[in-house]
């Protein structure tokens, strides 16, 4: 298979890329390499597979409509993972504009070469945070997602509109991923682990929103990505005995899919936190503070319907994923 992964020097990009090239397949990768965290750990990432035969990288920005269309109609894809986003929570609140232009203009160049290209399968990145307001948990795919409370979140339900007019008008198979808390190793500065890591290692206040009562569901890396190379390998089929009024709003009579990816097993937040000061020999200087802006307060995913779909089953605990990520920052930073 001939696969584009967009967001190829992502955390997520990058290691989807070393799974379908360990599967033998034929990957493109593309990205803008934007400045919003550390490029250099962007081309450390792509620096692991960059001479292997069967990848090549372009960089390119998919909010680039001819660039995105010569590509699509240059290479024929078989599959495309659709991984290239604008993320973070609160830099949404900061600078929407980009989100507009990666998540909302970028995602429609994707569907748009996807359907003039004859691709099998369009899997794209959706969130967690789709589910805003919503408090009862486990979150299902059943659930409303209505009332995001970031930008960040309402242009990922918007692409998950956006993919089902594309399916419903053009017969295209997508499937979102609702990711919930990746970490791991080559993970994102941005992101608490990666934040928390760093500045206890430095001797650094880190602050802990909502006073530490907050649950999230980390799920590490290669739980995730064999989540998603498993979705990529089911194709949606239409259904025609699908209908608003009774069936589930992650599926469709079209050929649409959404799915929940995580663990499945919420940790508290200062429980987290104690798993890499146990793992750093280090006691955190804590700075305990009110609930951000954009911050939600559960995430808990619940996976049965993928796992019904592809036998997904996550198997890393947080104290071995926390070990695994400790021990590659201090390697990759010589910390």
């Amino acid at each position: 298979m001939k696969y584009l992964v967009t967001g190829a020097a992502g955390f997520i990009g990058a290691a989807t890329c070393q799974k379908l090239l360990a599967a033998n397949h034929t990957v493109v990768g593309i990205d803008n390499l934007n400045d919003y965290y550390d490029v250099n750990l962007k081309l450390a990432r792509l620096a692991q597979f960059e001479s292997h035969s069967d990848f090549t990288f372009i960089k390119m920005d998919i909010s680039d409509r001819t660039a995105m269309s010569e590509l699509f109609v240059a290479e024929q894809f078989d599959r495309v993972i659709h991984l290239a986003a604008q993320a973070g929570v609160r830099y949404s609140i900061e600078n929407p504009d980009a989100y507009a232009d990666s998540n909302l203009v970028g995602h429609l160049n994707v569907l748009e070469g996807c359907r003039h290209n004859r691709v099998q399968h369009l899997v794209y990145a959706s969130s967690s945070s789709v589910y805003g307001l919503n408090e009862k948990t486990p979150f299902e795919t059943t659930d409303s997602v209505d009332h995001p409370v970031s930008f960040y979140a309402a242009t990922k339900k918007a692409n998950e509109l956006m993919a089902h007019s594309y399916s419903h008008l053009y017969n295209l198979p997508t499937t979102g991923l609702r990711f919930f808390t990746v970490y791991g190793p080559w993970g994102r500065p941005d992101m608490a682990p990666y934040i928390f890591t760093k500045k206890i290692l430095a001797g650094d206040t880190i602050d802990i929103n909502n006073n530490g009562d907050m649950w999230r569901d980390f799920t590490y890396i290669d739980d995730i990505v064999e989540g998603v190379v498993r979705a990529a390998e089911v194709v949606p089929q239409r259904d025609d005995a699908w209908r608003v009024e009774t069936g589930s709003p992650a599926s469709s009579s079209a050929p649409f899919k959404v799915y929940n990816i995580g663990h499945g097993s919420p940790i508290n937040l200062m429980e987290f936190i104690s798993s890499i000061e146990s793992a750093l020999g280090i006691e955190a200087k804590k700075n305990f503070r009110e609930m951000q802006a954009g911050d939600v307060y559960k995430t808990y995913a619940d996976t049965q319907d993928l796992f019904a779909a592809t036998g997904y089953t996550p198997a890393l605990g947080v104290e071995q994923g926390v070990k695994a990520l400790i021990d590659w920052y201090k390697d990759f930073y010589k910390a």
